[in-house]
């Protein structure tokens, strides 16, 4: 095994960093984005410019940069939960298919003009066709717009994406290998794909919810980093080891942590290991930019950066605005995505590895991304300006009819989300999706070690078959159960019968062929590791018709079981949903343990809790309030709230949905202000302008957008912010606002 050189890995590291620091501090200096920065001290450190010292061995800046890919990927998943990527699903699969297309379209015609053959042509439409998930992320951080409107839809997009890329690069390879493209093979990787995505989340999702609050207690903050950073990284392996990318696992680890409660608490503790990694893979990609290629092709990368803006906003726009989306999201998502990374260059080495691709599309590419990274953070910035001229130039029709359509959009899945057969068949659907992949991964270990082993240990006769036949059966035998467990619910039914005044029994009787059908194939395919086909197929007749009568006419605990699970998985699904509204957390009665977060225009906001009286107006009990990571058990009536602070509080449910407006106090859907408002705490001292003045004179709201809290005054001394309140120096102002603005205020 080749030994590390420990002094280069060193020497390299501190160079990237040192340059890195003293680069973003600057590019910060100048108010631009810190990715840019990084982009520049990465080329500072490469061999294309000679007036400092260069990295040593770029292997090892390539290792590290692809950990912060990982990292960024699993940051990433953790902010987008799998839930949130259900309800955005169909929206997201549409417009990431009309981007792939349209681009992938277009850098075939560009290539073609460009005098490249077919494979070289298709090749760069897939080059071009990808968003970068990663700069995207970082572009977003920097310019504080991680909670704008547009960005779950955006990422759900960048997902989907990077899920095509996956079948991208089959069907790309077939074409270089064979000229064609070969549909069972493009077939079998989707299946696979879906396959294991499925498998991972619903074992996921089910386990580590299920552990994390088991053991809770028992993980300090020290630990619980050690168990996040070891699941990404497993899943990464795993991901690997089935034929996937990295980043796939690690986006799919997140997305099943951040379903957990531990979520902010996660994502938190690995913000530093994300940021330090994250540096070092823009500082690589930095450190491919070749002047002399540049140079050399500087009429070809540009037309092709051109291309990539122009085409991610034209169909990322109208990808979006045909899921019903508003114009302005639309434009936002649209201008958010004029970038190519990653996966471009991945999809540049297959093409590289398998020969046919040109050695000259490799640096262009590499010279295009870093042209886009560049100005994607200025193209965000300009969405909003872009979608402020646009609506005034654009005929009223047409702003009636986009708006029109989009709101269609919404009250059509409104309504077919309201109808119970719809509710019904849904859960039908993803309960045999989810069961046969479970069923098929158990039936593959069954057959491929657990029959072998029996058998060994047995024997081949009559008893070691009907051992090992009785064994597996046992241990699938409750999925089986749950495959075929009732598909209309008492309620629904009821409520069917009140909607149409009968029940068809056509969709029942079809749902239930359905599952009886599946789970006869399934024993059989199932009993074929121990006996001949006919023998096979007679036993799966036999044990699904057991199974049945033993179902309906004897019910069982196991069933109960069965449904109790069922449950514990929604409900692991839902568990930050749950923990926000108490629905979960049943203590005594009707009462419920609900966490809630305090928004920045809360009423509450700065009072004491004694003037609230939050017992007599709400009905409902302050337990604790968390507030920067620590918790603050039974708050006295001295203590003030803060925005960010985490309520805990008991109620009924009914109370608790009465309160949440209140203290949330803003929409997830309502548009964020585009500039940097935070909740600050600072002195002011003997020069501010506000010194001797009373809060009705300072003119806090309109000239400096700002809103006062509270002022303290001493060590525990706080002051109500009243209007004849005379601000003194060392007072610190407790205020929520734009930091650039409340700097004139010190």
């Amino acid at each position: 095994m080749e030994s590390i050189d420990i002094n280069s890995l060193i020497t390299d590291l501190a160079l990237i960093l040192v340059l890195g620091a003293i680069a973003t501090v600057i590019f910060k200096m100048l108010k631009q984005p810190v990715v840019l920065g990084y982009i520049v001290a990465g080329f500072l450190a490469s061999p294309h410019f000679a007036l400092l010292p260069s990295v040593v061995v770029e292997a090892n800046i390539e290792f590290w940069a692809q950990i912060g890919i990982i990292v960024l990927l699993f940051s990433l998943g953790l902010e987008f939960s799998f839930k949130k990527l259900i309800d955005v699903g169909g929206s997201a699969i549409l417009t990431a298919l009309i981007i792939v297309l349209g681009m992938m379209s277009l850098g075939y015609v560009v290539g073609k003009f460009l005098g490249y053959g077919l494979v070289n042509s298709l090749f760069l439409g897939g080059m071009i066709s990808m968003s970068s998930t990663t700069i995207i992320i970082k572009a977003l951080t920097d310019l504080n717009m991680r909670h704008r409107r547009f960005v779950p839809m955006t990422f759900a997009v960048l997902i989907v994406e990077d899920l095509f890329a996956v079948v991208m690069m089959v069907i790309l390879s077939s074409i270089a290998l064979g000229g064609s493209v070969k549909g069972g093979e493009m077939l079998g990787s989707i299946l696979k794909l879906s396959f294991f995505l499925i498998m991972w989340f619903t074992v996921g999702i089910f386990v580590i919810p299920s552990l994390f609050k088991q053991f809770r207690r028992y993980i300090s903050d020290e630990q619980m980093l050690i168990i996040a950073m070891g699941l990404c990284f497993a899943m990464v392996m795993f991901s690997v080891k089935s034929g996937f990318s990295a980043a796939l696992g690690a986006f799919v680890m997140g997305s099943i942590l951040a379903g957990t409660i531990e979520a902010e608490r996660i994502e938190r503790l690995i913000s530093p290991v994300k940021d330090l990694f994250g540096a070092v893979f823009f500082i690589s990609v930095g450190m491919m930019v070749n002047p002399t290629v540049m140079a050399h092709h500087w009429g070809v990368i540009a037309l092709l950066a051109i291309v990539v803006i122009v085409g991610m906003i034209v169909f990322g726009t109208f990808g979006m605005l045909a899921t019903g989306q508003p114009l302005k999201l639309a434009l936002e998502s649209g201008f958010s995505l004029t970038q190519i990374g990653e996966f471009s260059f991945i999809i540049a080495t297959l093409g590289t590895g398998l020969g046919v691709l040109d050695k000259s599309i490799y640096p262009i590419i590499v010279a295009v991304s870093v042209i886009t990274t560049f100005t994607t953070p200025f193209f965000i910035k300009q969405a909003e300006p872009c979608y402020n001229a646009l609506y005034k130039i654009l005929p009223k029709s047409w702003t009636r009819l986009l708006n029109g359509y989009s709101r269609n959009a919404t009250e059509s899945q409104a309504e077919e989300s309201a109808n119970p057969w719809k509710v019904i068949i849904s859960r039908f659907l993803i309960r045999i999706i989810i069961y046969s992949v479970v069923l098929i991964a158990l039936i593959v270990l069954c057959r491929t070690y657990l029959i072998p082993f029996m058998l060994d240990w047995l024997g081949d006769g009559d008893w070691g078959r009907l051992a090992s036949a009785i064994t597996s059966l046992i241990l699938v035998a409750p999925l089986l159960i749950s495959i075929m467990m009732p598909t209309v619910k008492k309620s629904e039914h009821e409520l069917l019968v009140k909607a149409s005044g009968n029940v068809s029994l056509v969709p029942i009787v079809v749902m239930t062929t359905v599952s009886i059908i599946l789970a006869t194939v399934f024993t059989a395919s199932l009993m074929q590791g121990v006996y001949h086909s006919g023998a096979a197929v007679l036993i799966a007749v036999a044990a699904v018709i057991i199974i049945v009568v033993s179902v309906t006419l004897f019910p069982t605990p196991l069933r109960k079981r069965l449904t109790n699970i069922e449950r514990q998985f929604i409900s692991n699904i839902n568990e930050r949903e749950n923990r926000r509204t108490g629905h979960e957390n049943n203590l005594v009665s009707d009462l419920h343990l609900a966490y809630m977060k305090v928004g920045h225009d809360c009423p509450f906001v700065g009072e004491k809790l004694r003037n609230l009286d939050l017992r007599t107006r709400y009905g409902v009990n302050l337990v604790n309030i968390q507030r920067a990571g620590k918790l603050h058990a039974v708050p006295t009536g001295d203590m003030r709230i803060f925005p960010g602070d985490v309520l805990g509080v008991i109620a009924t449910e009914e109370e608790i949905q009465r309160l949440l407006p209140l203290v949330e106090a803003q929409s997830i859907h309502a548009e964020s202000p585009s500039q940097d408002v935070k909740f600050i705490h600072f002195a002011i001292g003997e020069h501010s302008p506000i010194v001797g003045k009373k809060l009705e004179d300072t003119r806090l709201r309109e000239d400096y957008g700002a809103l006062l809290v509270a002022v303290q005054r001493g060590e525990d001394d706080y002051l109500s912010p009243t209007r004849d309140l005379t601000f003194k120096p060392g007072d610190i102002l407790w205020i929520v606002g734009d930091p650039k603005q409340l700097a004139k205020l010190k």
